[in-house]
């Protein structure tokens, strides 16, 4: 069967109780705060009017989102490939999802809020100690922020050393995409990637 109703949904599943439905929060407190200085990753998805959605990973060392208030945090836009999905949608909609993840912790975290693009002075001056300084920034006012359970992170085991594959068993991007788009050209090994990649990072 189709599930194509809220009804459908809860039928099937109910409601969120307990821990789960109050743990939702409208601001950071001392414990999101230190999530967000301990997380060198996230994943920022975003949708654009017409429901065309993006998920982009963004990353860089410890403290590379800034906690200016317990209300509004701002990620640089970081060098890229200047595709600039997200921000597009950002521009449209104003809406984002934050995941961050710590390496060796289960849990993660998880925020919702309001988001716009920003090439203000002082914004920027946050990042201007970065090999790369951003050209612009996303500042965003969270609506909800919440520790979202470990059991995804325990069932993929994503921290286990036994979960790693071998890195020559698996095809490099410059094969992938040499596949992917036809090219006769001689796929770009790893090691080009990472030299072409750390001027970038």
């Amino acid at each position: 069967m189709k599930i194509s109703t809220e009804k459908q949904l809860r039928e099937l599943y109910g409601y969120a109780s307990g821990r789960a439905k109050d743990k939702v929060f409208s601001k950071l407190d001392k414990h999101a705060i230190n999530f967000i200085n301990k997380s060198p990753f996230l994943i920022l998805s975003s949708s654009s009017k017409e429901g065309k959605h993006d998920a982009s990973p963004r990353g860089g060392a410890l403290g590379f989102v800034k906690v200016i208030s317990d209300s509004e945090i701002i990620i640089p836009d970081s060098k890229g490939n200047n595709r600039v999905d997200s921000l597009s949608n950002i521009v449209e909609t104003g809406k984002v999802g934050l995941l961050f993840l710590v390496p060796g912790i289960d849990e993660t975290l998880r925020i919702n809020g309001n988001a716009y693009l920003s090439t203000d002075e002082d914004y920027l001056n946050l990042f201007i100690t970065e090999k790369n300084p951003p050209k612009s920034c996303i500042v965003i006012s969270i609506e909800e922020v919440f520790l979202h359970c470990a059991k995804a992170l325990l069932r993929s085991k994503l921290w286990d050393e036994s979960s790693k594959i071998n890195r020559d068993e698996f095809p490099t991007m410059g094969q992938m995409l040499k596949d992917q788009l036809g090219s006769k050209e001689a796929p770009e090994t790893r090691e080009a990637m990472v030299e072409r990649y750390q001027k970038d990072l």
